[in-house]
């Protein structure tokens, strides 16, 4: 008998519970595995934990903020090759800052809020090539 499909896994870091679950169900309704937290010191502990194919990251949060979670994923030779999807309401063009006082590489990809579900589906697809069919 043939193996289910294995589903992406993303983890969803937003401060904002609404934006956590509304994620979590559309990306559990369209071929992934979403987890997500509400917290970025849980997030970091729980990207650790779990090895997500992907994260999503708000860059507004209480501390830890979504900048100093990117800046420690991208510190940590097990998390830094982890595609990283800034799902912000931060404009286009403050969006540098997240990497330009340190050097780290800048983020896979921006979806901006209120994001559109297809631009946020088809954006993990092309980082997630594994999820192209689902």
């Amino acid at each position: 008998m043939a193996q289910p499909p294995v589903r992406p896994r993303v983890l969803i870091i937003d401060d904002e519970q609404d934006v956590v679950t509304y994620l979590e169900s559309v990306l559990n309704d369209n071929g992934f595995e979403a987890t997500g937290t509400t917290d970025g010191a849980e997030g970091l502990a729980l990207a650790r934990r779990l090895r997500p194919d992907l994260i999503c990251l708000d860059v507004v949060m209480p501390p830890p903020t979504g900048v100093r979670v990117y800046r420690d994923l991208r510190g940590d030779p097990a998390l830094a090759a982890i595609p990283v999807v800034m799902v912000t309401g931060v404009q286009k063009e403050f969006k540098g800052f997240i990497h330009h006082r340190k050097l780290v590489r800048p983020p896979d990809a921006y979806v901006s809020k209120p994001f559109d579900v297809a631009e946020l589906l088809a954006t993990l697809r092309r980082l997630l090539p594994a999820a192209a069919s689902a």
